[in-house]
Protein backbone atom coordinates (compact mmCIF):
# COMPACT_ATOMS: atom_id res chain seq x y z
CA UNK A 1 0.00 0.00 0.00
CA UNK A 2 2.49 2.56 1.35
CA UNK A 3 4.09 1.61 -2.44
CA UNK A 4 1.55 2.51 -4.18
CA UNK A 5 0.48 5.66 -2.41
CA UNK A 6 4.26 6.41 -2.85
CA UNK A 7 4.10 5.82 -6.83
CA UNK A 8 1.01 8.30 -6.89
CA UNK A 9 2.73 10.79 -4.98
CA UNK A 10 6.11 11.22 -6.69
CA UNK A 11 5.00 11.38 -10.68
CA UNK A 12 5.79 15.14 -10.91
CA UNK A 13 8.77 14.12 -12.93
CA UNK A 14 9.27 10.90 -14.38
CA UNK A 15 12.70 9.04 -14.61
CA UNK A 16 11.88 9.83 -18.50
CA UNK A 17 11.04 13.51 -18.01
CA UNK A 18 13.82 14.55 -15.68
CA UNK A 19 16.36 12.50 -18.29
CA UNK A 20 14.47 14.79 -20.94
CA UNK A 21 14.98 17.62 -18.88
CA UNK A 22 18.57 17.47 -17.96
CA UNK A 23 20.78 15.83 -21.28
CA UNK A 24 19.38 18.74 -23.52
CA UNK A 25 20.67 21.14 -20.38
CA UNK A 26 24.01 19.25 -20.46
CA UNK A 27 24.17 19.79 -24.06
CA UNK A 28 23.77 23.12 -24.11
CA UNK A 29 25.79 24.31 -21.35
CA UNK A 30 28.84 22.07 -22.96
CA UNK A 31 27.99 24.41 -26.47
CA UNK A 32 27.73 27.22 -24.38
CA UNK A 33 30.86 27.23 -21.88
CA UNK A 34 32.96 26.18 -24.83
CA UNK A 35 32.69 29.63 -26.75
CA UNK A 36 35.21 31.31 -24.64
CA UNK A 37 37.46 28.00 -24.97
CA UNK A 38 37.42 27.89 -29.06
CA UNK A 39 38.04 31.68 -28.70
CA UNK A 40 40.95 31.26 -27.24
CA UNK A 41 41.77 28.07 -28.94
CA UNK A 42 41.74 29.35 -31.68
CA UNK A 43 43.23 32.82 -31.41
CA UNK A 44 46.52 31.18 -30.05
CA UNK A 45 46.58 29.36 -32.89
CA UNK A 46 46.50 32.45 -35.53
CA UNK A 47 49.38 32.97 -37.96
CA UNK A 48 51.00 35.73 -35.58
CA UNK A 49 54.12 35.85 -33.44
CA UNK A 50 54.20 33.97 -30.38
CA UNK A 51 54.15 37.05 -28.03
CA UNK A 52 50.94 38.41 -30.18
CA UNK A 53 49.10 34.89 -29.65
CA UNK A 54 49.49 34.67 -26.06
CA UNK A 55 48.22 37.93 -25.09
CA UNK A 56 45.50 38.33 -27.27
CA UNK A 57 44.10 35.03 -26.09
CA UNK A 58 45.05 36.31 -22.93
CA UNK A 59 42.59 39.27 -23.64
CA UNK A 60 40.23 37.10 -24.25
CA UNK A 61 40.57 35.32 -21.23
CA UNK A 62 40.61 38.67 -19.30
CA UNK A 63 37.61 40.19 -21.09
CA UNK A 64 35.40 36.72 -20.64
CA UNK A 65 35.94 37.61 -16.92
CA UNK A 66 34.00 40.80 -17.10
CA UNK A 67 31.77 39.27 -19.40
CA UNK A 68 30.22 36.75 -17.66
CA UNK A 69 29.89 38.66 -14.65
CA UNK A 70 27.30 40.84 -16.49
CA UNK A 71 25.78 37.30 -18.10
CA UNK A 72 25.22 36.28 -14.46
CA UNK A 73 22.85 39.67 -13.74
CA UNK A 74 21.09 38.63 -16.86
CA UNK A 75 21.28 35.08 -15.76
CA UNK A 76 19.76 36.00 -12.36
CA UNK A 77 16.72 38.03 -13.87
CA UNK A 78 16.05 35.16 -15.60
CA UNK A 79 16.43 32.26 -13.05
CA UNK A 80 13.78 34.52 -10.68
CA UNK A 81 11.05 34.67 -12.95
CA UNK A 82 11.93 30.84 -14.22
CA UNK A 83 10.89 30.02 -10.41
CA UNK A 84 8.08 32.27 -10.25
CA UNK A 85 6.77 30.91 -13.08
CA UNK A 86 7.60 27.44 -12.45
CA UNK A 87 5.86 27.74 -9.18
CA UNK A 88 2.36 29.00 -10.63
CA UNK A 89 2.78 25.80 -13.34
CA UNK A 90 2.84 23.40 -10.51
CA UNK A 91 0.16 25.24 -8.86
CA UNK A 92 -2.00 25.13 -12.04
CA UNK A 93 -2.20 28.60 -12.85
CA UNK A 94 -1.28 28.80 -16.39
CA UNK A 95 -2.65 32.51 -16.73
CA UNK A 96 -0.97 33.78 -14.13
CA UNK A 97 2.13 31.92 -15.60
CA UNK A 98 2.28 33.32 -18.30
CA UNK A 99 1.82 36.78 -17.21
CA UNK A 100 4.81 36.49 -14.84
CA UNK A 101 6.95 35.27 -17.84
CA UNK A 102 6.01 38.04 -20.29
CA UNK A 103 7.28 40.63 -17.29
CA UNK A 104 10.21 38.85 -16.76
CA UNK A 105 11.20 38.70 -20.64
CA UNK A 106 10.07 42.56 -20.77
CA UNK A 107 12.45 43.50 -17.34
CA UNK A 108 15.74 41.35 -18.95
CA UNK A 109 15.37 43.05 -21.82
CA UNK A 110 15.59 46.47 -20.44
CA UNK A 111 18.40 45.58 -18.08
CA UNK A 112 20.46 44.07 -20.51
CA UNK A 113 19.88 46.72 -23.15
CA UNK A 114 20.98 49.53 -20.85
CA UNK A 115 24.11 47.73 -19.23
CA UNK A 116 25.31 46.92 -23.07
CA UNK A 117 25.05 50.32 -23.51
CA UNK A 118 27.29 51.18 -20.48
CA UNK A 119 30.19 48.32 -21.12
CA UNK A 120 30.51 50.17 -24.28
CA UNK A 121 30.57 54.07 -22.73
CA UNK A 122 32.88 53.01 -19.85
CA UNK A 123 34.85 50.45 -21.72
CA UNK A 124 38.30 52.06 -21.41
CA UNK A 125 37.63 52.95 -17.44
CA UNK A 126 36.16 49.27 -16.55
CA UNK A 127 38.85 47.54 -18.51
CA UNK A 128 41.72 49.99 -16.66
CA UNK A 129 39.90 49.44 -13.01
CA UNK A 130 40.47 45.62 -13.46
CA UNK A 131 43.25 45.12 -15.78
CA UNK A 132 45.27 48.36 -15.59
CA UNK A 133 48.62 46.40 -15.01
CA UNK A 134 49.02 44.42 -18.26
CA UNK A 135 50.77 45.50 -21.15
CA UNK A 136 49.73 47.68 -23.57
CA UNK A 137 49.39 45.49 -26.45
CA UNK A 138 46.78 42.99 -24.38
CA UNK A 139 44.79 46.17 -23.16
CA UNK A 140 44.33 47.10 -26.73
CA UNK A 141 43.28 44.09 -27.46
CA UNK A 142 41.07 43.57 -24.54
CA UNK A 143 39.52 47.20 -25.19
CA UNK A 144 38.82 45.56 -29.03
CA UNK A 145 37.14 42.72 -27.61
CA UNK A 146 35.36 44.17 -24.83
CA UNK A 147 33.58 46.86 -27.39
CA UNK A 148 32.52 44.00 -29.78
CA UNK A 149 30.70 41.77 -27.08
CA UNK A 150 29.54 44.38 -25.01
CA UNK A 151 27.24 45.11 -28.04
CA UNK A 152 26.12 41.04 -27.64
CA UNK A 153 24.45 42.08 -24.22
CA UNK A 154 20.95 42.54 -25.07
CA UNK A 155 20.82 39.07 -27.03
CA UNK A 156 22.64 37.17 -24.12
CA UNK A 157 19.61 38.71 -21.80
CA UNK A 158 17.06 37.59 -24.27
CA UNK A 159 18.48 34.05 -24.80
CA UNK A 160 18.78 33.22 -20.88
CA UNK A 161 15.21 34.55 -20.60
CA UNK A 162 13.75 32.82 -23.34
CA UNK A 163 15.85 29.83 -22.40
CA UNK A 164 14.63 29.80 -18.65
CA UNK A 165 11.49 30.05 -19.65
CA UNK A 166 11.10 26.83 -22.20
CA UNK A 167 12.95 24.77 -19.62
CA UNK A 168 10.53 26.02 -16.94
CA UNK A 169 7.60 24.03 -19.64
CA UNK A 170 9.76 21.61 -19.55
CA UNK A 171 11.24 21.94 -23.18
CA UNK A 172 15.15 22.35 -22.97
CA UNK A 173 15.84 19.90 -26.35
CA UNK A 174 14.85 23.58 -28.12
CA UNK A 175 17.89 25.51 -25.83
CA UNK A 176 20.05 22.62 -26.41
CA UNK A 177 19.77 23.12 -30.19
CA UNK A 178 19.39 26.51 -29.63
CA UNK A 179 22.81 26.74 -27.89
CA UNK A 180 24.32 24.00 -30.91
CA UNK A 181 23.41 26.34 -33.19
CA UNK A 182 25.43 29.22 -31.43
CA UNK A 183 28.67 26.65 -31.04
CA UNK A 184 28.19 25.80 -34.94
CA UNK A 185 28.05 29.68 -35.74
CA UNK A 186 30.99 30.69 -33.52
CA UNK A 187 33.63 28.32 -34.78
CA UNK A 188 32.46 28.71 -38.25
CA UNK A 189 32.97 32.49 -38.62
CA UNK A 190 35.62 32.15 -36.16
CA UNK A 191 37.43 30.29 -38.61
CA UNK A 192 36.82 32.68 -40.95
CA UNK A 193 37.55 35.92 -39.32
CA UNK A 194 40.90 34.62 -37.90
CA UNK A 195 42.36 32.42 -40.71
CA UNK A 196 41.03 33.57 -44.09
CA UNK A 197 40.54 37.60 -43.36
CA UNK A 198 43.35 37.87 -40.20
CA UNK A 199 41.21 39.79 -38.23
CA UNK A 200 42.62 38.55 -34.94
CA UNK A 201 40.90 39.74 -31.83
CA UNK A 202 38.21 42.03 -33.30
CA UNK A 203 37.50 38.81 -35.85
CA UNK A 204 36.77 36.90 -32.30
CA UNK A 205 34.54 39.38 -30.82
CA UNK A 206 32.66 39.32 -34.40
CA UNK A 207 32.46 35.55 -34.22
CA UNK A 208 30.90 36.37 -30.84
CA UNK A 209 28.12 38.65 -31.71
CA UNK A 210 27.10 36.87 -34.44
CA UNK A 211 26.83 33.59 -32.61
CA UNK A 212 24.90 35.33 -29.70
CA UNK A 213 22.11 37.14 -32.19
CA UNK A 214 21.32 34.06 -34.24
CA UNK A 215 20.18 31.82 -31.11
CA UNK A 216 18.71 34.51 -29.34
CA UNK A 217 16.55 35.33 -32.12
CA UNK A 218 15.27 31.65 -32.51
CA UNK A 219 14.56 31.35 -29.03
CA UNK A 220 12.46 34.17 -29.32
CA UNK A 221 10.30 32.30 -32.12
CA UNK A 222 10.24 29.50 -30.27
CA UNK A 223 8.54 31.32 -27.32
CA UNK A 224 6.14 32.88 -29.10
CA UNK A 225 4.65 28.98 -30.29
CA UNK A 226 0.85 29.25 -29.87
CA UNK A 227 1.15 25.52 -28.75
CA UNK A 228 3.28 26.45 -25.74
CA UNK A 229 2.31 26.24 -21.74
CA UNK A 230 3.49 29.41 -21.75
CA UNK A 231 3.09 31.61 -24.63
CA UNK A 232 4.76 34.85 -24.74
CA UNK A 233 5.50 37.28 -28.01
CA UNK A 234 7.93 40.49 -27.43
CA UNK A 235 5.88 42.93 -29.62
CA UNK A 236 2.35 42.39 -28.43
CA UNK A 237 0.87 45.55 -26.32
CA UNK A 238 2.75 45.48 -23.31
CA UNK A 239 2.78 47.62 -19.44
CA UNK A 240 5.03 46.19 -16.53
CA UNK A 241 2.90 45.05 -13.59
CA UNK A 242 4.16 46.44 -10.15
CA UNK A 243 3.02 43.66 -8.19
CA UNK A 244 4.46 40.97 -10.54
CA UNK A 245 8.01 42.77 -11.42
CA UNK A 246 8.27 43.04 -7.06
CA UNK A 247 7.86 39.00 -7.02
CA UNK A 248 9.96 38.20 -9.66
CA UNK A 249 12.44 40.52 -8.18
CA UNK A 250 11.66 39.15 -4.58
CA UNK A 251 13.89 36.47 -5.98
CA UNK A 252 16.25 37.46 -8.58
CA UNK A 253 17.45 40.67 -6.73
CA UNK A 254 19.12 38.39 -4.00
CA UNK A 255 20.53 35.76 -6.68
CA UNK A 256 21.47 38.32 -9.10
CA UNK A 257 23.66 39.52 -6.07
CA UNK A 258 25.04 36.51 -5.02
CA UNK A 259 25.57 35.28 -8.79
CA UNK A 260 27.09 39.00 -9.76
CA UNK A 261 29.27 38.74 -6.44
CA UNK A 262 30.21 35.36 -7.00
CA UNK A 263 31.95 36.59 -10.71
CA UNK A 264 33.24 39.88 -9.44
CA UNK A 265 35.50 37.66 -7.16
CA UNK A 266 36.34 35.59 -9.75
CA UNK A 267 37.90 38.65 -11.71
CA UNK A 268 39.50 39.53 -8.95
CA UNK A 269 41.36 36.67 -8.21
CA UNK A 270 42.11 36.87 -11.77
CA UNK A 271 43.59 40.29 -11.92
CA UNK A 272 45.69 39.15 -8.88
CA UNK A 273 46.90 37.07 -10.94
CA UNK A 274 47.67 39.21 -13.80
CA UNK A 275 49.00 42.12 -11.61
CA UNK A 276 51.46 39.95 -9.62
CA UNK A 277 55.36 39.50 -10.16
CA UNK A 278 54.98 37.76 -12.71
CA UNK A 279 54.18 39.87 -15.53
CA UNK A 280 57.59 41.60 -15.34
CA UNK A 281 59.57 39.53 -13.04
CA UNK A 282 61.38 36.12 -13.59
CA UNK A 283 58.41 33.67 -14.34
CA UNK A 284 57.21 35.73 -17.43
CA UNK A 285 59.47 35.66 -20.68
CA UNK A 286 59.82 38.43 -23.65
CA UNK A 287 59.15 38.20 -26.93
CA UNK A 288 58.08 40.80 -29.70
CA UNK A 289 54.41 42.25 -31.11
CA UNK A 290 54.04 42.69 -34.90
CA UNK A 291 55.85 46.57 -34.42
CA UNK A 292 58.57 44.53 -32.66
CA UNK A 293 58.04 46.43 -29.62
CA UNK A 294 59.52 44.38 -27.21
CA UNK A 295 56.26 42.76 -24.50
CA UNK A 296 56.27 40.36 -21.88
CA UNK A 297 53.74 37.07 -22.00
CA UNK A 298 52.62 36.25 -18.57
CA UNK A 299 53.01 32.70 -18.34
CA UNK A 300 50.80 32.21 -15.36
CA UNK A 301 47.79 34.00 -16.21
CA UNK A 302 48.31 31.98 -19.69
CA UNK A 303 48.19 29.34 -17.71
CA UNK A 304 44.94 30.14 -15.27
CA UNK A 305 43.05 30.77 -18.97
CA UNK A 306 43.66 26.99 -19.89
CA UNK A 307 42.80 25.73 -16.34
CA UNK A 308 39.75 27.76 -16.15
CA UNK A 309 38.49 27.29 -19.34
CA UNK A 310 39.01 23.54 -19.21
CA UNK A 311 37.67 23.81 -15.64
CA UNK A 312 34.63 25.06 -16.72
CA UNK A 313 33.69 22.57 -19.49
CA UNK A 314 34.02 19.62 -16.66
CA UNK A 315 31.64 21.57 -14.54
CA UNK A 316 29.17 21.28 -16.91
CA UNK A 317 27.13 18.22 -16.05
CA UNK A 318 27.09 19.18 -12.31
CA UNK A 319 25.67 22.64 -13.65
CA UNK A 320 23.09 21.27 -15.64
CA UNK A 321 21.86 19.50 -12.54
CA UNK A 322 21.39 22.65 -10.53
CA UNK A 323 19.95 24.13 -13.51
CA UNK A 324 17.31 22.00 -13.67
CA UNK A 325 16.70 21.96 -10.16
CA UNK A 326 14.82 25.32 -11.11
CA UNK A 327 11.52 23.68 -12.63
CA UNK A 328 11.69 20.76 -10.91
CA UNK A 329 11.81 21.35 -7.44
CA UNK A 330 10.25 24.65 -8.22
CA UNK A 331 6.75 22.76 -9.80
CA UNK A 332 7.39 20.46 -6.64
CA UNK A 333 6.92 23.70 -4.24
CA UNK A 334 3.95 24.87 -6.67
CA UNK A 335 2.00 21.56 -6.51
CA UNK A 336 2.39 22.17 -2.55
CA UNK A 337 3.46 18.69 -1.31
CA UNK A 338 6.88 18.88 0.80
CA UNK A 339 7.26 14.92 0.58
CA UNK A 340 7.26 15.54 -3.09
CA UNK A 341 9.79 17.85 -2.67
CA UNK A 342 12.17 16.10 -0.57
CA UNK A 343 11.71 13.14 -3.04
CA UNK A 344 12.89 15.08 -5.60
CA UNK A 345 15.76 17.05 -3.78
CA UNK A 346 17.07 13.35 -2.89
CA UNK A 347 17.44 12.62 -6.80
CA UNK A 348 18.75 15.42 -7.82
CA UNK A 349 22.24 15.53 -5.45
CA UNK A 350 22.07 11.97 -6.53
CA UNK A 351 22.00 12.67 -10.80
CA UNK A 352 24.61 15.45 -9.84
CA UNK A 353 26.95 13.32 -8.25
CA UNK A 354 26.63 10.78 -10.71
CA UNK A 355 27.31 13.28 -13.83
CA UNK A 356 29.65 15.37 -11.66
CA UNK A 357 31.35 11.75 -11.39
CA UNK A 358 31.59 10.90 -15.13
CA UNK A 359 32.29 14.63 -16.51
CA UNK A 360 35.43 14.99 -14.16
CA UNK A 361 36.87 11.64 -15.15
CA UNK A 362 36.54 11.83 -18.42
CA UNK A 363 38.23 15.83 -17.90
CA UNK A 364 41.34 14.46 -16.03
CA UNK A 365 41.97 11.68 -18.64
CA UNK A 366 41.92 14.24 -21.34
CA UNK A 367 43.98 17.05 -19.21
CA UNK A 368 47.40 16.20 -21.38
CA UNK A 369 45.54 15.97 -24.53
CA UNK A 370 43.52 18.92 -24.26
CA UNK A 371 46.09 21.26 -22.80
CA UNK A 372 48.35 20.61 -25.63
CA UNK A 373 46.05 22.31 -28.17
CA UNK A 374 46.58 25.82 -27.06
CA UNK A 375 49.53 27.62 -28.52
CA UNK A 376 50.90 28.44 -25.70
CA UNK A 377 54.41 28.16 -24.39
CA UNK A 378 55.57 24.70 -22.62
CA UNK A 379 55.54 26.64 -18.90
CA UNK A 380 52.02 27.66 -19.55
CA UNK A 381 50.26 24.41 -20.35
CA UNK A 382 52.35 22.76 -17.62
CA UNK A 383 51.34 25.65 -14.95
CA UNK A 384 47.49 25.31 -16.36
CA UNK A 385 47.74 21.57 -16.07
CA UNK A 386 48.73 21.60 -12.43
CA UNK A 387 45.85 23.80 -11.65
CA UNK A 388 43.90 21.98 -13.15
CA UNK A 389 44.44 18.35 -11.73
CA UNK A 390 44.51 19.63 -8.02
CA UNK A 391 40.58 21.79 -8.80
CA UNK A 392 39.62 18.76 -10.18
CA UNK A 393 40.58 16.61 -7.34
CA UNK A 394 38.24 18.88 -5.00
CA UNK A 395 35.69 19.09 -7.35
CA UNK A 396 34.50 15.62 -7.65
CA UNK A 397 33.39 15.75 -4.27
CA UNK A 398 32.35 19.12 -3.12
CA UNK A 399 30.75 20.53 -6.86
CA UNK A 400 27.48 19.01 -6.05
CA UNK A 401 27.22 20.43 -2.19
CA UNK A 402 28.68 23.64 -3.70
CA UNK A 403 26.03 24.31 -6.27
CA UNK A 404 23.53 21.54 -6.68
CA UNK A 405 22.92 22.79 -2.95
CA UNK A 406 21.97 26.73 -3.64
CA UNK A 407 19.88 25.81 -6.80
CA UNK A 408 17.73 23.45 -4.49
CA UNK A 409 17.22 26.85 -1.94
CA UNK A 410 16.92 29.02 -4.96
CA UNK A 411 14.06 26.93 -6.16
CA UNK A 412 12.14 27.07 -2.54
CA UNK A 413 12.70 30.38 -2.77
CA UNK A 414 15.20 30.55 -0.30
CA UNK A 415 17.48 33.05 -2.00
CA UNK A 416 18.80 35.47 0.73
CA UNK A 417 20.53 32.59 2.48
CA UNK A 418 22.52 31.30 -0.75
CA UNK A 419 22.82 35.09 -0.95
CA UNK A 420 24.79 35.90 2.20
CA UNK A 421 26.52 32.37 2.74
CA UNK A 422 28.03 32.54 -1.36
CA UNK A 423 29.04 36.05 -0.91
CA UNK A 424 30.59 35.61 2.51
CA UNK A 425 32.40 32.04 1.54
CA UNK A 426 33.38 34.11 -1.70
CA UNK A 427 34.99 36.80 -0.42
CA UNK A 428 36.58 34.93 3.02
CA UNK A 429 37.89 32.28 1.00
CA UNK A 430 38.42 33.07 -2.80
CA UNK A 431 39.54 36.68 -2.57
CA UNK A 432 41.15 37.04 0.62
CA UNK A 433 42.88 33.50 0.38
CA UNK A 434 44.09 34.04 -3.46
CA UNK A 435 45.23 37.61 -2.82
CA UNK A 436 47.64 35.91 -0.17
CA UNK A 437 48.56 33.44 -1.58
CA UNK A 438 49.05 34.78 -5.49
CA UNK A 439 50.46 38.63 -5.07
CA UNK A 440 53.47 39.85 -3.82
CA UNK A 441 51.73 42.92 -2.05
CA UNK A 442 52.30 41.15 1.39
CA UNK A 443 56.09 40.73 2.03
CA UNK A 444 57.00 37.21 3.37
CA UNK A 445 54.19 35.33 2.23
CA UNK A 446 54.22 32.72 -0.45
CA UNK A 447 53.77 33.54 -4.36
CA UNK A 448 51.95 30.65 -6.14
CA UNK A 449 50.89 32.41 -8.70
CA UNK A 450 47.95 30.32 -10.84
CA UNK A 451 47.79 27.75 -8.30
CA UNK A 452 47.39 30.29 -5.52
CA UNK A 453 44.04 31.31 -7.56
CA UNK A 454 42.80 27.59 -7.31
CA UNK A 455 43.78 26.91 -3.79
CA UNK A 456 41.48 29.89 -3.19
CA UNK A 457 38.88 28.74 -5.66
CA UNK A 458 38.73 25.08 -3.96
CA UNK A 459 38.52 26.19 -0.38
CA UNK A 460 35.64 28.21 -0.99
CA UNK A 461 33.71 25.25 -2.70
CA UNK A 462 34.08 23.32 0.88
CA UNK A 463 32.86 26.22 2.84
CA UNK A 464 30.10 26.54 0.17
CA UNK A 465 29.20 22.92 0.72
CA UNK A 466 29.20 23.15 4.46
CA UNK A 467 26.97 26.03 4.45
CA UNK A 468 24.20 25.29 2.03
CA UNK A 469 24.34 21.20 3.19
CA UNK A 470 23.58 22.15 6.61
CA UNK A 471 20.71 25.00 5.71
CA UNK A 472 19.37 22.22 3.46
CA UNK A 473 19.11 19.49 6.54
CA UNK A 474 17.88 21.79 9.07
CA UNK A 475 14.85 22.42 7.16
CA UNK A 476 14.52 26.15 7.57
CA UNK A 477 14.15 26.39 3.48
CA UNK A 478 10.43 25.57 4.55
CA UNK A 479 9.78 28.99 6.03
CA UNK A 480 10.72 30.76 2.60
CA UNK A 481 8.76 28.24 0.67
CA UNK A 482 5.93 28.56 2.95
CA UNK A 483 5.85 24.89 4.14
CA UNK A 484 6.81 25.69 8.03
CA UNK A 485 3.40 26.19 9.21
CA UNK A 486 0.80 26.82 7.15
CA UNK A 487 1.50 24.09 4.21
CA UNK A 488 2.32 25.23 1.28
CA UNK A 489 -0.66 24.54 -1.05
CA UNK A 490 -2.48 27.14 1.25
CA UNK A 491 0.20 29.49 1.37
CA UNK A 492 1.16 29.62 -2.46
CA UNK A 493 -2.40 29.78 -3.78
CA UNK A 494 -2.86 32.47 -1.22
CA UNK A 495 -0.17 34.65 -3.04
CA UNK A 496 -1.52 34.17 -5.94
CA UNK A 497 -4.48 35.59 -5.38
CA UNK A 498 -2.68 38.78 -5.13
CA UNK A 499 -2.01 38.83 -8.73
Amino acid sequence: MNTAKAKKKYTLFTGKQLLWLILPIIIEQIFSTSLGLFDSLMVSNINAPEAVRSNASNAIGNVDYMNNLIIQLFSAFATGGSIVTSQFLGAGNPGQAQKSAKQMLMLVISVSVAIGALGIALNWPLLKLFYGNVDDTTFRFQQTYFYVTAASFPFIGLFNACAALLRAQRKSVSTMISAAISCVVNVGLNAIFLFVLNMNVLGAGLATLFCRAVPAIFMLVLLGNEKNAVCVRLFEKFRFDGAMIKKILKIAIPSGIESALFQLGKLLTNTFVNAGIYATGAKSITGLNEKGETIYINVQANGNTIANQINNISSVMGGAIGTSCLPVIGQSVGAGDEDQVKYYMRRMFILSYIANGICVGIILALVPFIVQCYGYTAEAKEIGKHCLYFCLAFQFVTYPLSFTTPGILKATSDVKYVMYCAVSSMFLMRVCLAFILTTDMIPGLPQLGAMGYWIGMCSDWVLRSVLFLSRLLSGKWKKSSGMLKTGLKQSFEGSICKY
